[in-house]
């Protein structure tokens, strides 16, 4: 293992973190109770990963990035510095986040970049909004509540509450409530997300989800 690195096969078994020995959390990094690292992730220093979320194998947290409670976060997926992302946001299987709109190796005279030579951008994903596998996020967007975002999409602008995002770039195509189910607007899905929560009758059904 690196130099400086904290790997912990078992953080604190009364507060339910799990961290697997491949896995590495580094200092000044916090993982919330509950929260499951399983093989070969990175936990970079600054990263603050709150309660009860799974981290799949080959994940990264980058330095200062946040996440909330309740999140899913698969394999191989990259969540690099300048990301935020709310409670109970699921995060697909090789979904990457940038964070650098024009990404150079070198300056202009051939001298290697610094940290002091690009600006680095941010993103915010909100409350149980859902990136599906192979997702790019261009940096500087926001990605509304119960967004839905599909396989492949590359998100380039800031997407709005329940919408139903897909392909290259990014479309709304739709709106979906927060169990998934498709609606005919934005107020449609709020509203039906409301009953839903309320466990309203008829709001348990899957027949109408895309």
């Amino acid at each position: 293992q690196e130099e400086g690195t904290v790997v912990r096969p078992m953080a604190d078994p009364d507060d339910g973190i799990f961290v697997h020995d491949t896995a590495s959390v580094e200092p000044d990094a916090t993982v919330g109770a509950g929260t499951k690292i399983w093989s070969n992730v990175q936990v970079r220093t600054g990263a603050a990963i709150r309660r009860n979320s799974v981290h799949g194998r080959n994940s990264i947290v980058d330095v200062n990035v946040v996440v909330g409670d309740n999140v899913k976060v698969q394999n191989n997926a990259s969540l690099y510095e300048g990301v935020s992302l709310d409670d109970g946001v699921f995060i697909g299987p090789h979904v990457v986040f940038t964070n650098d709109k024009i990404p150079r190796a070198v300056n202009a005279d051939g001298t290697l970049k610094s940290a002091d030579d690009w600006e680095l951008g941010r993103t915010h994903v909100r409350e149980g909004a859902a990136l599906g596998a192979n997702t790019v996020v261009v940096t500087g967007v926001e990605i509304g509540a119960w967004a839905m975002i599909g396989s492949g999409a590359v998100v380039t602008k800031s997407v709005p509450d329940h919408a139903l995002v897909l392909g290259n770039p990014g479309r709304i195509v739709g709106w979906v409530s927060a169990e998934g189910v498709r609606c005919n607007d934005q107020v449609a899905a709020i509203a039906r997300t409301d009953a839903e929560r309320l466990g309203a009758p008829g709001t348990s059904s899957t027949t109408d989800r895309p």
